[in-house]
């Protein structure tokens, strides 16, 4: 049911998810869902959980706290970026489940035993999941030509120089967007590694 329920949203957003959408998605009458889930709320609560799921657990056995992070954010993006529509979803649901509440407890223990205080590693969360989601929707709307896009613009270059140096920057071989992650992630984890060996930072204890 969970699976039919991703499907309907993968096509048409979270607002498409309906008891009679997803029993249409199973070939089924409505009414029979209920034999498994009292409200539409349970499948919500149910396709957040499946969605941590599908996202790696912090990988055990690396010495730099950053590697593990790096590899969970990765997999967090590259599951979001198929289902972007459960980014309004996962912090919103008043009933989590244990697959949810695993995997939290999992990255924060990761922060947790590498030295960061209680504060810290709330901090850290945060900026790394709004960094990790921030992306992701960034990615969903950017324009899938860029040689279109780069070309109106550089036909205002006199205009806009600096626009342009970036355009041109952009349009070289090789360049992608989607590299941007990776440096942008590695400076937030470097940061963020500076105040973990500072204690009570700002307070923080």
């Amino acid at each position: 049911m969970l699976e039919a329920a991703i499907r309907v949203a993968d096509r048409g957003g979270l607002e498409a998810i309906s008891m009679r959408r997803v029993a249409q998605e199973l070939n089924v009458e409505a009414m029979s869902l209920y034999h498994h889930v009292p409200n539409k709320d349970a499948i919500l609560d149910g396709v957040v959980d499946a969605v941590f799921a599908a996202i790696d657990l912090p990988p055990t056995g690396c010495a730099d706290w950053r590697d593990v992070i790096r590899a969970r954010a990765a997999s967090a993006r590259a599951v979001l970026s198929r289902h972007s529509w459960a980014l309004a979803l996962m912090d919103s649901r008043r009933n989590p489940g244990l697959t949810t509440l695993r995997h939290h407890n999992a990255v924060l223990g990761v922060l947790r035993e590498a030295g960061f205080s209680v504060a810290m590693a709330v901090h850290a969360i945060s900026l790394i999941d709004s960094y990790v989601n921030g992306f992701v929707i960034q990615e969903a709307s950017m324009p899938t030509d860029l040689d279109v896009v780069g070309g109106d613009i550089l036909a205002r270059a006199d205009e806009l120089p600096y626009i342009r140096e970036v355009v041109e920057h952009a349009l070289r071989p090789g360049y992608s967007p989607a590299d941007e992650f990776g440096y942008g992630l590695d400076l937030l984890l470097d940061a963020l590694e500076n105040r973990r060996s500072v204690p009570c930072a700002r307070g923080d204890h």
